[in-house]
Order: structure tokens, then sequence, then C-alpha cells
């Protein structure tokens, strides 16, 4: 008898992780990688908010806490939710987990029973199917294509829905698009759900922060309050605050869903690490000011990146309205041979030579569920973009 569980057969370890983690064995025997896979701000977290954790270490706060996290934290997501975006939930219609990830899979282990299904645009963040199949669900995936850039269709999320439909997950800026939603686009879409009441939107909002130019993001019960009883609101604190470390996700979302998911919890992880809440209180309450200066900055990065991409043979690199990737196309590259003299048949092999050859570490689209792509983080300093550029230049101008 197998010692393992049957449900590891239906995940696939993390595609983005495996990137980071080779582009880290290969520096490590003394290749020169530039490393372009990790979601991560190379901003360092602001000092007001590593004041309030080491303030908080000071003042003792090293117990455990409430399951679903310090009501000073609750309080101020109720607060955000509020001040950002127009939505009125109670303190206690929030939940704080180890991370957006944490959030999302105690949703799942919920609410999920075997035969439910999970309407996943493609391309997606890697773990969203793979949570869904860890907890007894099936992902159904919906294409947004280039050609829509990268945006979800109705036509398609209608076709999409059935009768064993629970929930949609929706995210906007994407990882690993960067494509955000108008006002309008997400009116398009929530007028579908509204037409089926046992559908659920889970929305992940965490690069809320990260939308360039006069782009204004919008989260799905901002423009369709009808849907505020069947909607969980993610966000946390690791992207616009430089926190990933710090692992802090949020939610809110009707009180019946909270509870379950806080019982989930409580036999799980129980409360988040107590310092790094009250240093979330610190980001969510304090100044905001270092927003903008960042989004300033990560925004000059996405229009180099994107103009070098697109003077590269091969690709074509669309601009993307949020968050800190692009997903270009390697289409053109499909079919020619790469220096080693390998061909390359997908983007899976396109980012494997370009690594073996330039040292740059990139993800293919194929992990994301849309190829033949490859996701670009931009979230590393001007002078190392433009070097991975260059080489990327470099290696298709090489392919034969």
């Amino acid at each position: 008898m197998a010692f393992l569980a049957d449900a590891l057969s239906r995940v696939k370890p993390s595609a983005t992780i495996a990137v980071s983690q080779k582009a880290r064995e290969l520096k490590a025997r003394g290749r020169d990688v530039i490393g372009l896979g990790a979601g991560e701000p190379d901003f360092d977290t602001p000092d007001n908010i590593k004041k309030a954790a080491i303030d908080a270490i000071n003042r003792g706060e090293t117990k455990y806490t409430p399951v679903s996290g310090i009501p000073e934290l609750r309080k101020a997501i109720a607060a955000k939710f509020k001040r950002e975006n127009g939505l009125e939930y109670s303190w206690e219609q929030t939940i704080v987990g180890t991370g957006g990830k944490q959030i999302l899979f105690n949703a799942f282990m919920a609410t999920l029973n075997p035969g439910d299904e999970v309407v996943v645009p493609a391309p997606y963040w890697v773990s969203y199917p793979e949570m869904v199949a860890l907890c007894g669900g099936t992902p159904v995936f919906v294409s947004a294509s280039q050609e829509h850039n990268f945006k979800l269709q109705p036509a398609d999320l209608e076709k999409a829905i059935t009768p064993k439909t629970k929930w949609f997950i929706f995210n906007s800026p994407s990882n690993p698009t960067g494509a955000a939603y108008t006002h309008a686009e997400l009116k398009a879409l929530t007028d579908v759900l509204v037409k089926h009441p046992h559908v659920w939107v889970l929305t992940d909002d965490m690069y809320e922060h990260l939308t360039y130019g006069d782009f204004k993001f919008v989260t799905p019960v901002e423009v369709e309050p009808s849907l505020y009883d069947r909607t969980l609101t993610m966000n946390g604190v690791s992207k616009a605050y430089a926190m990933t470390g710090w692992r802090i996700g949020y939610a809110a979302g009707p009180l019946q869903l909270i509870k379950a998911m806080d019982m989930i919890q409580g036999q799980q992880t129980s409360g988040a690490t107590s310092i790094a809440q009250w240093a979330a209180v610190e980001a969510l309450n304090g100044t905001q000011d270092f927003i903008p200066a960042n989004k300033k900055i990560f925004e000059g990065r996405r229009d180099l990146v994107v103009s070098m991409l697109n003077q590269a043979k091969g690709i074509v690199c669309p601009v993307p309205e949020g968050a800190f990737y692009v997903y270009p196309s390697c289409a053109g590259l499909i079919g020619k041979t790469a220096p080693s003299g390998k061909v390359i048949s997908s983007d899976e092999d396109f980012v494997s030579e370009l690594l073996e050859s330039e040292g740059v570490a990139v993800v293919h689209g194929s992990a994301f569920g849309l190829g033949p792509n490859f996701r670009i983080s931009y979230a590393t300093s001007e002078e190392l973009l433009e070097e991975a550029c260059r080489r990327i230049q470099r290696f298709c101008g090489a392919c034969k």
C-alpha cells in the first residue's frame, strides 16, 4: 500500500519556486545568473513598519494570538476596506492568515466537496488549481488570450459556469500577466455572475496598489454590491508594503464563511505570527507615502522591459496595467534552433535554453496555463533588468 496520500498525485510543484531554486543553485556553482522568476519586491520593508515590529517585541507581544488575528489588525483591515474600497465590513467579518496562500487554501478547504468546480481564468497564478485539487475540487480553466490582453471575456465566463460551479477566482492586477480590469470590463463579468446566484467569487487583490498611469483599481463587490454576500475579498501586505517574508494575508467576507475558515485555521496553524501582525497594523494604519514612490520606480522598470523585449527577434510583449510582471509571447521562436543546437519546441524549451545559454531565469508560460509565453518579474534593479534584456535579445538573435 502506498504511504503517501492520493491527493499528492493531483498536484504539481510550484514552477515559480522551482525556477528561483534552480537559479540559486546555478549561482552557488559560480554561474552568472540573473533571476527574474520570483514575485517579490526588491525594496526593503519601510522603517515605520519595522519599528512597529521592534516596539511589539519590546512590549512583550510575543504570545499566541487569536486564530483569526489580533483585534487591532482586524479593525485596521475593516478600516482599509472602507477607506480604499468603499466596502463596509465589521471587524468580525475579517480574518488574518499566514500569507494570502493560507487565506485561499482555507476558503477552499471550508467550502469544496468532491465534484465541485472552480472557474480559473488562464493564465493563472500557479497555486490556484493546485489548491483547488488538494481540497477535492475540480479546476475549470477558461482562456483569457493575448488577443484580449489576457482578460477574461464575459461570454467565456458564462460558458464555463455549470450547476457544479462553486467559485470563480478573480485576480486583478494579474499574476502572471499584469493585466488589470477597468470598471467597465469588471462590470461585464459581474453582470454574468449576478445571473448565477450559486457561484461565489474569490477575488485576489494582492496587487491592488500596483497599477500604472491613470488606471483606477476596482474590486468586484465595489462594482456590483449585490455580490457582497457571496464574495471573499482577499488581500495582503506582501507586495505593496514589501513584506513578503512577514507572511500576512487577510480577507473579508460573509460571517459564516469567516467562521468556517477560523475553525480550519484553528486546527492547522492557529494565529499568524504576533510580531508580523503588529507590523501589519502599522502598514495599514500608518503613512502610505512610499507606495506612489515605489509605483513610479516599478512603472519605469515596466517601460524599460517592454521596450527592450519588443526589440528582441521573435518576441512580442504587451504592456501590462499593473503588478510587476510582463508576459511576452515567444511564438516567433518556436521551431527555431537554439545556440546549443536544440530545437525550441515549446516555451519550456525556450526558458531552459535561455537559462543555459545566457544565465537568465524566467518562468515558462505553460506553467501558468497559457503559452507559448514566459513570465518576467521586473521587481529588481533597472541595471539588472537592462542586462537581462540585452542577454534575451542576444539569445533570440542567435536562434536560427
